[in-house]
């Protein structure tokens, strides 16, 4: 089960925000808004986006890599370097 069952519901509303915010970009521009309070916008849905993927990855932290580490082994190893890999993504983005 993944980490996030817990708070799938919370995570649905968040990114149903997102998607919203998304389609608000879209109207801007097919209504000729200003380019700067695009950029204002774009802006808001990039920080919510990478909210909501720390609160994702905190969530695989605690479950998933917790758990792999507590049983130790190869599995354990590949866990904490996908997380350092997703990290670093995130740290990209």
């Amino acid at each position: 089960m993944p980490g996030y069952t817990a708070t799938k519901q919370d995570h649905a509303v968040r990114l149903r925000r997102i998607e919203g915010q998304i389609r608000g970009l879209q109207r801007m521009v097919e209504d000729d808004k200003y380019c700067i309070d695009i950029l204002t916008q774009v802006s808001a849905a990039t920080s919510a986006l990478r909210s909501f993927s720390l609160s994702l990855l905190e969530e695989h932290l605690a479950h998933c890599v917790a758990e792999a580490t507590l049983k130790g082994g190869p599995e354990a190893a590949a866990k904490v370097k996908e997380a350092s890999d997703a990290i670093a993504r995130v740290v990209r983005s």
